[in-house]
C-alpha cells in the first residue's frame, strides 16, 4: 500500500513526492526513462506491508529491463497468479513482482484477473506505452492531468494542484450538489480528473503529441444463479470467509474498524480465528447526548469474540476542530458526514496497526439502503397509487427528508432520472437557485455506467441501482474519503465485502434473495445466524454517521459565520438566502445536515483552493 505520483514530460521531485510521503513514509523513490522525444517519470512513496525486504521496493523494474510499474494497493490472489506465469525467477513475494510479471505475459487486459484493490502506471519500454489502472470498485483513488504538452497522474490531488493553477469546475459544482459526490472522471478542480474505476487508460508515446486513451475492463455480472435458498447460504458463507483469510494476507499486523453492526461483527469473527494474535479492535463513539451511539454495542461484539477493544469518544468541538484539517485531506467536498469520526477512528488505529478490515460495500451489492426499498414499492404498486401517496406526503408537509425523497421518486416514471430524486441531496430546482444554472449532468454520468454494466437487461430497478452504487457512489463517496483518511495516518483499510468472487456470486442472486420489501440483506443476515449471537443479529441498523442533525442546531451561530461571512469565497458561486434559507428550514425541524454539512465542505474548498 502506497502513493504512487508519475509524469510524462514534467520532472517529478521531492517538493512533489512529499506531499504524498504520508501514504508511504518508510520509503521513497524514483525512476526517470526517456523514449523518443517523451520524458518518463515514475515516483514513489512506499508502506511495507507484503515482503518488508528491499525486493518489494518501487518503482519496480523487470529483470531484463523493459517494463516497469508503480503499484498502490494488495493484490489478494497473486500467488494464484504467481503459479501461472512462465517466469519463475522471483526476487521476492510481493504482489507487485507478481503483477508485473503478470501483466508482461497477459496484457494490460489481464486486470481483470485482480482480485483486490490497486491503482497502478505499468510502462512498457519496448512499445512505448504507459497504462494507468484502477480497481474495479475503485477503493484506491487515481487522479491526472493532461494537456497539449504535459500528463501528471497521482494517488492525491495535491501535486496536481501544485503543477497547474486550480480553478473550479463550475459544470462539476452543478452535479456535486446534486449528487452529493463528484462522480469520476470529474472532480471538481478544473482539469483533474479521476480514473474511473474498473478502466484503463493507455498513454501512446509513439507520437510527438501526447495521446491518451480510457478502456474499460468491467462488463456486466452475467445470468442469474439457479440455486436454492440454502444451497446459496452455505456458499455465501464459504465466499465470505474466504474474502476475509484472503485480505488477511499480510507482513505485518491487522486490525479492524468495529461498528456496533452485522458486518463488521462478521468480519471480526472470521479474522480472529484466523490470525495469531489477537485482533485489536477500534470504535468511534459520541458524546452521551446522542441517541445513535454504537460503543456499547461494539464493546459487547469485542467481549463475544475477544478483541481487544480501544474506543474514541468525540463531541461538537471535535467535529468542528477538526474541520479543515478533513476537508484538506479528503480534498473533494462531500456531503457525507462521516468523515469527520473517521478521521479520529484512523488516528486511533495508525496507532497500533498498519492495515485494518472494515465492513464497508455490504450495503450496495445486498440492498440496504432505503432507496432501493423504494423501488421495491414502485414496481410492485401502481403509478396512480404512488402518485396519491407522493400527493399526501407533500400536502402533509412533513419534515421527513426520506419521505420528501420518497414521495419525488413516486411520482417519476423515468428510471433514470428516478435514480438521480433517490440520490439528489439538493433538487434540480434547489441546484438551480443556489447557482443561478439549471444545466446539471447527473443523467449523463449514471448513463455510462448503466450501458457499462448492462443494466438494461435486469430485470429489477432497484438491483440495477445496487449495481451502479457498486462503481459509482462507493468508490467516489465513501471509499474515497475512507482511503484518503486512512492513508493520511499511513494506514491501509482493506475490504472484505468487496471481494471480488464474493460480489460477483451476490450480484448473479435472485434479487428475493437479497432484498424484498420490508427486508434487505437477506441472505447475509441468514449466514449471520450460523455464526453470530441472535444479540447481534438483531440490532438496528445505524450506519456510519455523525450527530451533525442535533450539532448544527446546537451550533447554528457557528455555522452561519462560516457560511455566511461576507469575504466568504464560496458566496461568489452560491446564492448567499438561499443558504440561509437551508439554515433557516433545519432550524424549524426539516433535516439539512447533509446539505449543510456539503455547503460547510464546499466553503472549506473553496477558501482553500490555492493551498
Amino acid at each position: 500500500m502506497c502513493g504512487i505520483l508519475g509524469s510524462i514530460d514534467f520532472p517529478i521531485d521531492n517538493r512533489l513526492l512529499d506531499l504524498i510521503k504520508h501514504r508511504g513514509p518508510d520509503r521513497q523513490s524514483y525512476f526517470e526513462d526517456t523514449t523518443g522525444k517523451h520524458k518518463i517519470s515514475f515516483a514513489h512513496a512506499r508502506l511495507s506491508i507484503i515482503d518488508l525486504s528491499d525486493a518489494g521496493n518501487q518503482p519496480m523494474a523487470s529483470e531484463d529491463g523493459n517494463y516497469y510499474i508503480i503499484f498502490n494497493g494488495e493484490i489478494y490472489n497473486h500467488l494464484k497468479l504467481r503459479d501461472s506465469l512462465k517466469f519463475k525467477s522471483f526476487k521476492g513475494h510481493s504482489d507487485t513482482e507478481t503483477i508485473l510479471y503478470y501483466l508482461i505475459e497477459n496484457g494490460i487486459e489481464s486486470v481483470n484477473d485482480f482480485n483486490g484493490i490497486f491503482a497502478f502506471a505499468f510502462y512498457d519500454k519496448r512499445k512505448k506505452t504507459v497504462f494507468l489502472a484502477r480497481d474495479r470498485y475503485g477503493v484506491k483513488p487515481l487522479y491526472y492531468y493532461k494537456d497539449s504538452k504535459k500528463i501528471i497522474f497521482s494517488s492525491e490531488i495535491r501535486p496536481l494542484k501544485k503543477v497547474i493553477d486550480p480553478s473550479m469546475d463550475t459544470d462539476s459544482l452543478n452535479l456535486l450538489l446534486n449528487l452529493r459526490y463528484c462522480p469520476s472522471p470529474s472532480t471538481l478542480y478544473k482539469g483533474i480528473n479521476k480514473l474511473r474505476p474498473g478502466h484503463y487508460a493507455k498513454i501512446n508515446l509513439t507520437r510527438d503529441d501526447l495521446n491518451i486513451s480510457f478502456s474499460p475492463y468491467i462488463s456486466g455480472y452475467g445470468d442469474k444463479l439457479d440455486m436454492g435458498f440454502s444451497d446459496a447460504v452455505k456458499r455465501y458463507g464459504e465466499l465470505f470467509e474466504d474474502a476475509v483469510k484472503n485480505q488477511l494476507m499480510s507482513d505485518v499486523e491487522v486490525g479492524i474498524l468495529l461498528s456496533g453492526g452485522v458486518d463488521s461483527a462478521l468480519v471480526a469473527n472470521i479474522a480472529s480465528k484466523n490470525l495469531p494474535y489477537k485482533l485489536k479492535a477500534y470504535t468511534v463513539g459520541f458524546d452521551s447526548s446522542f441517541s445513535v451511539n454504537e460503543l456499547k454495542l461494539a464493546h459487547e461484539t469485542a467481549n463475544y469474540f475477544g478483541l481487544d477493544h480501544k474506543i474514541v469518544k468525540i463531541d461538537s468541538n471535535d467535529f468542528f476542530d477538526i474541520f479543515h484539517e478533513c476537508s484538506r485531506i479528503v480534498e473533494e467536498p462531500l456531503a457525507t458526514t462521516s468523515f469527520i469520526p473517521m478521521y479520529y477512528l484512523s488516528k486511533l488505529a495508525s496507532k497500533d496497526v498498519k492495515v485494518v478490515l472494515t465492513g464497508q460495500g455490504a450495503d450496495e451489492s445486498l440492498g440496504g439502503y432505503t432507496r432501493y426499498q423504494c423501488e421495491l414499492y414502485k414496481k410492485k404498486y401502481s403509478n396512480t397509487l404512488l402518485k396519491i401517496v407522493s400527493g399526501i406526503i407533500n400536502i402533509s408537509g412533513t419534515k421527513k427528508n426520506k419521505l420528501r425523497v420518497a414521495s419525488r421518486a413516486f411520482s417519476e416514471n423515468n428510471e433514470i432520472e428516478r435514480f438521480i430524486n433517490l440520490y439528489s441531496n439538493f433538487t434540480p430546482k434547489e441546484v438551480t437557485r443556489l447557482t443561478g444554472s439549471s444545466d446539471i449532468p447527473s443523467a449523463k454520468y449514471i448513463n455510462y455506467f448503466y450501458n457499462l454494466l448492462n443494466c438494461k437487461s435486469m430485470n429489477s430497478s432497484a438491483e440495477k441501482m445496487m449495481a451502479l452504487d457498486l462503481h459509482m457512489n462507493l468508490s467516489d463517496d465513501l471509499l474515497m474519503y475512507t482511503d484518503k483518511i486512512t492513508m493520511n495516518f499511513s494506514m491501509e483499510c482493506r475490504t472484505p465485502l468487496l471481494d471480488l468472487p464474493l460480489v460477483n456470486f451476490i450480484m448473479r442472486l435472485p434479487e428475493s434473495y437479497k432484498i424484498e420489501i420490508g427486508q434487505s440483506k437477506i441472505i447475509h443476515k441468514q449466514y449471520a445466524k450460523s455464526v453470530l449471537p441472535q444479540s447481534i443479529i438483531d440490532r438496528p441498523k445505524y450506519g456510519f454517521q455523525s450527530p451533525t442533525d442535533i450539532w448544527f442546531r446546537k451550533d447554528k451561530g457557528r455555522i452561519r459565520d462560516v457560511l455566511l461571512c461576507s469575504n466568504n469565497t464560496l458566496l461568489q458561486y452560491l446564492d448567499k438566502k438561499e443558504i440561509e434559507n437551508i439554515l433557516n428550514l433545519h432550524q424549524k425541524g426539516f433535516n439539512k445536515e447533509k446539505q449543510i454539512f456539503l455547503l460547510l465542505s464546499l466553503s472549506d474548498w473553496c477558501n482553500s483552493m490555492n493551498e
